[in-house]
């Protein structure tokens, strides 16, 4: 063998040597490549359904929250439910609901229910009385009700204006709660309003 196919031997050595090396690092360059694409599609993957499960978490506390309403803007209480003396008569007597202080004011449902009745006496004036599953509510004294029998309320809709009609020494919401038909204390509507919001806030403070 002559020094120049000798040459040509050992040129074409390296050549091979060199070409295969860069096959090599192209091959792992391209696996890193995607092994990274594909953690980081992960970490993408993982990140959207925190988010969505985080949305759905904040929907849900929200649609709670909502679930419920107070009666009026602002809650003070003028006389609670049980006995007291009678402002006609003097004497003690038991007193069936909660009256609030009102100035005519927006009267909100308290809950999601159905309209039973819209009507006036001269006890209650013009009430609203509302159905929620097993138990009643009745908004009393109104001086305009936003009502129809039959129709479907949520929690937070206007349903009448505060007022004074029917037996009454001024102007007030007079609230009566019923289960199965017999009178209850409206506080337990209205502690029930007041703990599901708060946990609500808590709630969503904690997200």
């Amino acid at each position: 063998m002559n020094i120049g196919n000798a040459l040509m031997m050992v040129l074409l050595s390296l050549i091979s040597s060199t070409t295969i090396k860069a096959q090599f690092n192209t091959v792992g360059h391209l696996y890193n490549h995607q092994a990274n694409k594909t953690k980081k599609t992960q970490e993408i993957n993982s990140s959207l359904v925190d988010s969505l499960i985080l949305n759905d978490s904040i929907k849900e506390l929200k649609a709670r929250y909502m679930s419920v309403s107070y009666p009026l803007s602002n809650i003070k209480i003028n006389s609670s439910y049980g006995y007291r003396k009678d402002p006609f008569s003097g004497k003690r007597k038991f007193h069936n609901g909660l009256d609030l202080h009102a100035r005519s004011s927006k009267v909100f449902a308290m809950l999601a229910g159905e309209v039973v009745k819209v009507g006036q006496d001269r006890v209650s004036g013009k009430y609203v009385t509302l159905k929620h599953g097993s138990f009643t509510v009745s908004y009393c004294h109104l001086s305009r009700t936003f009502a129809y029998q039959g129709q479907t309320v949520k929690a937070g809709d206007t349903i009448g204006i505060t007022g004074s009609t029917g037996c009454s020494t001024g102007e007030h919401l007079h609230i009566t709660c019923k289960l199965h038909g017999n009178s209850i204390d409206p506080m337990i509507v209205l502690k029930y309003i007041e703990v599901t919001q708060q946990n609500c806030v808590t709630a969503l403070n904690e997200l």
